[in-house]
């Protein structure tokens, strides 16, 4: 199959293209760190501190290739993730008990946490969305899901599916001393006095990325975000200056996946809000 698991028939396709995935991805990250076990098993297994842009380029290639590449590469590229969460275990700091990264509950919840912010975080920023195509947006990242080791039945594929879940899984979220570390790495990512200026210069854009997030998110996390409107406009300008970006620059760096795709599949394959429109 030329197109791999999604093409330009799909939303995901046209979405994932979109520069406010940079907010949108950040933001997940954010959400993801409010379940306790999955945000444990992410601050004992990865090296995101020492590496602080490791853990976005690796997502985002993640991201990359299950979306624009073959379906070999996809499936090579789930394939790995697969193994790294078999052969990883942590320790749930409230009880002590063991943490299994491949459980199915901890997978649902990352994979949520992440599909709903791309969505919900492009969409406000300005990618003209209709409810239908968010719905079948949800629908089509069952495909991922299934690739890392989900029931893709067992995930939600509409936007009240994907509400009905987070009010269930609600209960389990809190701001722990975890959520913590990833609430202050996800402000200011870099821990040398060197690059104290760029610390700071990020700061806005992370904090914006953190007031994406639903209120009751923030709720939890227990951190205050920027007035609505802030917010509003903090998206806009972020994507408008995005996009005036030449093609060559934005969908070449830093992965090249869409460029890969469209000399495999042709011109018409380049995602663009008008082809979106289409489906």
């Amino acid at each position: 199959m030329a197109e791999g698991l999604f093409g330009p028939d799909t939303v995901t396709w046209h979405l994932h293209a979109d520069p406010a995935m940079w907010v949108a991805g950040v933001c997940g990250l954010y959400l993801q760190s409010l379940h306790p076990k999955a945000v444990a098993a992410v601050v004992q297994n990865s090296r995101f501190r020492e590496d602080p842009l490791g853990r976005l380029r690796r997502t985002g290639d993640f991201v990359g290739v299950t979306t624009y590449g073959t379906l070999e590469a996809a499936e090579t590229a789930a394939r790995r993730v697969r193994q790294v969460h078999r052969r990883l275990s942590a320790v749930d700091p409230r009880t002590g008990e063991d943490i299994r990264l491949d459980d199915p509950d901890l997978l649902l919840w990352v994979h949520c946490a992440e599909v709903h912010s791309f969505a919900d975080v492009v969409g406000r920023a300005g990618l003209p969305l209709t409810g239908a195509q968010v719905d079948r947006y949800f629908d089509e990242q069952r495909r991922v899901a299934a690739l890392v080791g989900l029931d893709p039945e067992a995930v939600p594929g509409s936007r009240r599916e994907m509400a009905d879940y987070f009010a269930r899984v609600r209960p389990e979220l809190s701001r722990t001393e975890d959520s913590e570390v990833v609430y202050r790495f996800l402000h200011l990512p870099f821990d040398q006095w060197w690059l104290l200026g760029v610390d700071l210069g990020y700061l806005p854009l992370g904090h914006l990325a953190y007031s994406t997030q639903p209120r009751w998110a923030h709720e939890v996390h227990g951190h205050p975000a920027y007035p609505r409107l802030v917010t509003a406009a903090g998206l806009f300008s972020f994507r408008t200056a995005a996009l005036a970006l030449p093609p060559a620059v934005r969908w070449r760096y830093p992965t090249g996946h869409v460029y890969r795709a469209v000399e495999r599949l042709g011109a018409g394959a380049f995602p663009s809000p008008a082809a979106l429109a289409r489906l």
